[in-house]
């Protein structure tokens, strides 16, 4: 797994917790809805912007986010 995949699901899942839908999550950061849809789905990556947006409407750090998605990817068994 590399990271655009992890971290994709690691939005996703803090999505869901909250209950957002993409289209929400896309409002409160400031992005278009696409793009929420293509970086869960690791078929783009997020810029150092975008993940500030990101974790900002999700109400933690970015760095967070990046923590979780390297635990995914160990998780794994892939360093």
């Amino acid at each position: 797994m590399q990271l655009t995949e992890a971290f994709g699901q690691v939005i996703r899942n803090k999505r869901r917790q909250k209950g957002f839908s993409q289209e929400f999550l896309a409002e409160l950061a400031e992005l278009h809805p696409n793009f929420i849809s293509l970086v869960e789905r690791a078929k783009t990556s997020a810029s150092l912007d975008s993940v500030q947006a990101l974790a900002n409407a999700l109400g933690c750090q970015p760095s967070v986010l990046l923590l979780e998605a390297e635990l995914l990817i160990g998780s794994r068994g892939v360093a």
